[in-house]
């Protein structure tokens, strides 16, 4: 998939300030990266241990496991390489707490909106992936490239499970859920992290 389709996706880019911010702080990006990868393969595999009647879930998801856990483990390997100090106890952010916040509470609607959030999640980490591959050397520009293929099918992977079990069009919870995705990324962030928004002290800048 072209990253236009992302573009096209998502409501808004991410700031400048934020590629700025990861250029000069990509021992925190890589680490928080990888346990975003981590995160990833943790919410595959509790779909699929939650919806074990569903098989394309099931095979989707599965598929996707896999592949985040591997990109853990590539990213582990930048880390080592690279002398970082992998403090897996660094805390989450905002973003993915604030984005699942609005999801019901109730079955399939529960389903719906958690494979949502998931393809906003993939678009939005496929997006910051482009952005930022031309900032970074050439060894992580290769490797980030790299994750735009498999990111941007995990993106209609979700998408397309969440049509399937909504049964019916879901354009309108979608939009509710870019519109809070938007405000996050757009809106002033105390912390960097890989989904963080605009960093404080350069917001006014942007």
């Amino acid at each position: 998939m072209p990253i236009q389709a992302i573009h096209d996706f998502l409501l808004c880019e991410t700031p400048d300030s934020w590629v700025a911010q990861a250029v000069n702080m990509q021992d925190v990006l890589l680490v928080d990266h990888a346990n975003c990868e981590k995160k990833a393969a943790s919410t595959a595999m509790n779909l699929m241990y939650r919806y074990v009647d569903n098989f394309d879930l099931l095979h989707k998801m599965s598929r996707l496991a896999r592949e985040e856990l591997r990109h853990f483990e590539q990213v582990i390997e930048f880390i080592e390489k690279r002398g970082i100090v992998y403090d897996a106890t660094i805390n989450a952010g905002r973003y993915a707490a604030k984005m699942r916040k609005p999801v019901r509470t109730f079955e399939p609607a529960k389903l719906v909106d958690t494979l949502i959030v998931g393809a906003i999640i993939e678009a939005r980490s496929c997006e910051r992936f482009a952005k930022l591959a031309p900032h970074l050397d050439e060894e992580l520009q290769k490797f980030y490239l790299s994750l735009l293929k498999s990111e941007s099918r995990h993106f209609m992977d979700y998408l397309s499970l969440a049509r399937e079990a909504a049964g019916e069009d879901i354009a309108e919870r979608v939009q509710v859920f870019l519109a809070l995705e938007k405000e996050l990324i757009e809106s002033e962030d105390d912390e960097f992290r890989f989904h963080s928004g605009v960093p404080t002290k350069l917001a006014s800048a942007v």
